[in-house]
């Protein structure tokens, strides 16, 4: 190949990379001054202004600030809404009084709804919730608007559910699914989320059946920037993480879209989720979903939407949405199995191929894979040993993470370029045989374990094509081979980013064995280059580079603060104070308070007020007894009814606290209810560290629990109750943060707490 066509091919595959990551999601650029019934990316971001000024989690004074400001707006639209309020506990025993906001646009049919989703509440207790989800109202704001403006009435009723309690545990959408009447009317859902600042909108469905007419109709719906994938939805399956949506599918058996916008993940929950930070492109991405879904499924009979088939899908530049009915995944394996058996055998007959330079090529192929495959298992170990305070960023993606996916995407093609470069003398299309051999074996195991992954053939495919071409041509067109990479491209490039992005970035093994695993489909076009020894280099160079640039920034500042946490706790009943902390590398601000003479907690930890990742105190210290006045635990009533003791408790506050959890010793409940609302058996059963509920108070409620246990049982009751008033309560001195610190979210923080516990025997 000569070296000006090279260095073109070059050029030409590296700009074919960008732009399977950049044709993602549009470009923002201002439309303030757009016409009144198109969706304004400006206008929205005025409504995610507005709605995230202060932390507004339930309970937080600024969230019946926030739910007016939204009921104002929807008013202003001519649009008459209601308040539905209601305690529940969710799936997760996490209880709150939910406030929902809902509005109905009347539709000339008579079909099911189409309902519109996000919610309004920020995470407790510092988030001010730009991104998750003010993003997702001022979506449904801008685009209801924009909707109104065209004065065409839909065909279905549109449900507008702007929820409460989401943060908590999904709870002001279960109290829409199990009490309002409008729930029967849903046919389908859009629900609009976030878990970072930036990065495209990623579609995920929910389903109880199968996805075919889901998919054929959100194609036919024609957004412009389609980020969706079969292997997701496999995925997002099989974790835990669930959305207000997951409530309707599971409770309601309601279908439904998620659109959810997952990178600067490390902005989620904090309190750098502001408006400044939001990316632009994202919101404007969500809203040219919305737009083309409010118009295709306001007009479309929703009963449609329902199939017991399934589809593999993708989307491509250009050709945006790619599908195909999951009954073609077999044959489309076998088909790949067939071509390449007989590519093999014409390869021999045309002495193209012979036994012992395809074991050879085994050799660079498996060099590349476990070196690749160990540095990215052992790379997030590695680089929390060297900056012990990334520990403290509990996401697991740290601020300069994107740096450390382009070290290891560089690290693991320099260690390709290289092995390959050792057998270069070994006739190309030989050295492709072990690749694809290990791309069917792949593909044979997503189509049994992860069938979601199917369309994964489509690059093979591509690459058996360029493995005929130079089985019959000694000197094949490198632009040819070029095009035939491309699906490896556009298809595998945006996952090398995703993995760790979605995963944190202990998952960056995913994105070194992706990059190799790529470099193999490549490699028809990869080993003609001459050079490639000269590009290990290169990329080793670029691997350096991008590690002391995220050396360079991996302190903390304004921009990239280091998460930090303090408590105040009282033991009331041993009458011990302490202060503690979450934090694994203390910081100069709660240095001055656990000191030098921190200890490693015994006991504290254990059952200690429950967090997103379970996270106990690292540190403690002792700290001066203040008057905290702790809550009055009342028993109101202790019966015994056959083999069942019954008691009922009431939890009074006596001050203004945010949060009460009840944890109890091993001893079975066969029944609980908490302010009227009773726990599932199934939760009761399973729940894990002995948690019984946490009750988010609004209002200083009080806490009434009424329990079922075995008479023979001995009950032990242990009560935590929390104010997040630390920095600004009277009775402390606690200095306001420097700019380089924010609270660490996820757990309880800022906050005076108080421990009680009660015994029934």
């Amino acid at each position: 190949m000569k070296k000006t066509s090279s260095v073109l091919i070059l050029l030409l595959l590296t700009l074919a990379v960008y732009w399977s990551i950049a044709s993602l999601m549009p470009t923002y650029s201002a439309d303030i001054d757009l016409e009144r019934d198109s969706f304004s990316t400006d206008r929205a971001l005025a409504q995610v202004e507005a709605i995230s000024r202060e932390p507004h989690g339930v309970g937080f004074p600024a969230h019946q600030k926030v739910r007016s400001y939204i009921v104002s707006q929807l008013e202003k639209m001519g649009l008459q809404t209601q308040l539905q309020s209601g305690y529940t506990s969710g799936d997760w025993a996490n209880l709150s009084k939910a406030t929902n906001i809902l509005a109905r646009i009347k539709g000339t049919g008579k079909g099911k709804a189409l309902l519109l989703l996000s919610h309004y509440d920020s995470s407790p207790h510092s988030s001010l919730g730009a991104s998750d989800a003010a993003s997702g109202v001022a979506t449904i704001l801008e685009g209801v608007r924009a909707f109104l403006a065209k004065n065409e009435p839909p065909k279905n009723d549109i449900i507008i559910l702007i929820s409460d309690a989401e943060e908590l545990g999904l709870n002001g959408a279960d109290l829409f699914v199990r009490e309002h009447p409008w729930a029967k009317d849903v046919g389908l859902v859009i629900n609009f989320e976030a878990r970072g600042s930036g990065g495209p909108g990623i579609m995920l469905l929910e389903t109880n059946r199968g996805n075919y007419n889901l998919i054929k109709e959100f194609t036919k719906a024609n957004p412009q920037y389609p980020v969706a994938n079969s292997l997701s939805y496999s995925i997002y399956k099989l974790l835990p993480n669930d959305t207000d949506l997951t409530v309707f599918r599971e409770k309601a058996d309601i279908d439904g879209f998620n659109f959810a916008f997952i990178d600067d993940h490390f902005d989620y929950h904090t309190a750098k989720d502001t408006y400044e930070r939001l990316d632009k492109n994202t919101l404007a991405h969500q809203g040219s979903y919305l737009s083309a879904l409010l118009d295709h499924f306001s007009n479309l009979d929703l009963r449609t939407v329902r199939s017991l088939k399934d589809s593999v899908y993708f989307n491509v530049p250009i050709f945006k949405m790619v599908s195909y009915p999951f009954e073609w995944i077999w044959p489309m394996l076998y088909l790949g199995m067939a071509l390449f058996i007989g590519l093999l055998v014409l390869g021999i007959q045309k002495k193209a191929l012979n036994g012992k330079d395809i074991l050879k090529g085994f050799v660079p192929m498996l060099l590349a894979l476990v070196i690749n495959g160990i540095v990215g298992y052992f790379s997030w170990g590695v680089l929390k040993s060297i900056y012990p305070a990334y520990a403290d960023i509990l996401h697991g993606f740290t601020y300069n993470g994107h740096a450390y996916i382009l070290v290891f995407v560089f690290f693991s093609l320099s260690i390709c370029f290289y092995a390959y470069h050792k057998f270069q003398l070994v006739k190309t299309p030989n050295l492709l045989i072990a690749p694809l051999f290990l791309w069917l074996v792949i593909c044979g195991l997503l189509c049994f374990y992860l069938n979601g992954a199917a369309f994964f053939i489509i690059p093979v495919y591509a690459s058996l094509a360029a493995l005929y071409i130079l089985i019959n041509q000694k000197s094949p067109n490198g632009f040819l081979l070029l095009f035939l990479g491309l699906p490896a491209i556009f298809i595998f490039a945006p996952f090398i980013q995703l993995f760790p992005i979605a995963l944190g970035l202990k998952m960056m093994v995913a994105s070194t064995v992706f990059t190799t695993l790529t470099f193999f489909l490549l490699l028809p076009l990869i080993i003609r280059l001459r050079n490639k020894r000269g590009l290990a280099f290169l990329s080793f160079l670029l691997f350096l580079g991008f590690f002391v640039s995220a050396h360079m920034n991996s302190g903390f500042n304004a921009d990239t603060p280091k998460p930090t946490s303090l408590l105040y706790v009282w033991d009331v009943d041993k009458n011990e104070s302490r202060w503690a902390t979450y934090e694994k590398v203390l910081s100069e601000w709660t240095q001055q308070y656990i000191g030098d003479t921190k200890t490693r907690p015994q006991n504290l930890a254990e059952n200690t007020i429950s967090s997103k990742y379970g996270s106990g105190f690292s540190y403690i210290a002792d700290a001066p007894t203040k008057e905290v006045a702790p809550p009055i635990i009342e028993v109101l009533s202790d019966t015994v009814m056959g083999t069942n003791r019954s008691i009922k408790i009431q939890v009074m506050p006596q001050r203004n606290v945010n949060r009460l959890e009840v944890f109890t010793n091993d001893t079975p409940i066969n029944k609980a209810i908490v302010n009227g609302i009773a726990l599932s058996d199934f939760y009761l059963k399973e729940r894990r560290n002995g948690k019984l509920v946490t009750h988010y108070i609004s209002d200083n409620d009080t806490t009434k629990l009424a329990l079922e246990y075995p008479v023979e049982a001995t009950l032990e009751l242990t009560f935590y109750e929390a104010s997040n008033d630390l920095l600004n309560n009277p009775q402390f001195t606690i200095p306001k943060r420097p700019e380089d610190n924010i609270p660490m979210p996820f757990v309880l923080n800022d906050a005076i707490l108080t421990i009680q516990k009660m015994k029934f025997e």
